[in-house]
């Protein structure tokens, strides 16, 4: 069907079908990134966006020159297209597109001693435009913040918006997982038996001093919470979610010798193992991550030089 619109279109005179959208058509949104910190999206804030757009020419009012003095262009009757029909064979017709090159797909022309000087029959002029956007606490990483009708004025449409994407930088001590904050703490091994005292910094330049009672053992890995010290809810800042903690234990290397005795007598007593008479002693070492791919690579590499020579001798037999 859309091909027989354009054919008759073209020679019925209106170009149109009667499906297209009605009202004002609207141009194009222009989206623009902007770089936030963690900071940022828990505090919010308003940041300055410098861009350039086009704007309707105040001195010829979008028209491009003097009143009168554009007239549609005859090559195009005013569509901005340039249809030619090519018949292929017998009943057989080829229909090409291509943009007017008398307007340059504008359906219109201006006499050059007619046009405007301050856009050059352009309708438009480039200026600079300061956007202040407003990031609200709690937005999250790829919320769109629009500006409606603020994107490229073009005559006869209405303008396009503006949609600034938020783009959260990676924060070095905190990762964001929803409302919660996660926190990796790493601590010594005197820490996690003996209790300790921690220093938090949080995102709103606050102290919160974390305590570990002596006695209570924390273990690699352990997760423990702080509540409503997590980022603030979108459109309801007073609602945080959890500060989620999570413990890494450094151990040392080695241990004094003459300390060990020492040490095991405030540790829970080893268990006793049973060991058989026929058992053999092995010893530990470190383990190498690449061990296994070089050995696989050495067992391929034997398979490929051993296997012509067991087809040669089954062959033999």
């Amino acid at each position: 069907m859309d091909l027989f619109d354009m054919f008759f279109g073209q020679f019925g005179g209106s170009g149109h079908s009667g499906r297209g959208r009605r009202g004002p058509q609207k141009g194009k949104d222009v989206v623009h990134q902007l770089s936030v910190s963690l900071e940022d999206l828990y505090n919010g804030c308003v940041r300055k966006l410098a861009l350039e757009k086009n704007v309707i020419c105040d001195k010829c009012e979008g028209r491009g020159g003097k009143k009168g003095a554009v007239e549609s262009c005859p090559g195009c009757q005013g569509s901005g297209i340039q249809v030619q029909i090519h018949q292929l064979g017998p009943g057989m017709i080829q229909q090409v597109q291509s943009m007017c090159s008398e307007c340059r797909g504008q359906g219109e022309r201006i006499n050059p001693k007619d046009r405007c000087r301050t856009c050059n029959g352009k309708k438009v002029n480039r200026e600079r435009k300061i956007l202040e956007v407003n990031v609200d606490k709690g937005m999250v990483d790829g919320q769109k913040i629009t500006f409606s009708g603020e994107g490229d004025q073009e005559p006869s449409l209405e303008p396009g918006d503006i949609i600034i994407v938020l783009d959260e930088r990676e924060h070095r001590v905190y990762k964001r997982n929803g409302s919660d904050l996660v926190l990796r703490m790493e601590i010594e091994l005197v820490e996690a038996l003996c209790g300790f005292q921690k220093v938090i910094k949080t995102l709103d330049d606050r102290s919160l001093v974390v305590t570990a009672i002596p006695g209570e053992v924390l273990k690699h890995g352990d997760v423990k919470c702080i509540m409503n010290e997590g980022m603030p809810q979108y459109k309801n800042p007073f609602e945080k979610g959890r500060m989620i903690v999570q413990f890494l234990v450094n151990f040392p290397d080695k241990l004094p010798i003459q300390k060990i005795t020492q040490l095991e007598s405030c540790l829970p007593a080893r268990p006793v193992e049973t060991i058989p008479e026929n058992a053999e002693e092995v010893s530990l070492i470190e383990m190498d991550p690449e061990y296994e791919s070089r050995r696989r690579e050495r067992r391929e590499a034997y398979n490929d030089e051993d296997g012509p020579t067991r087809n040669v001798q089954c062959a033999s037999h």
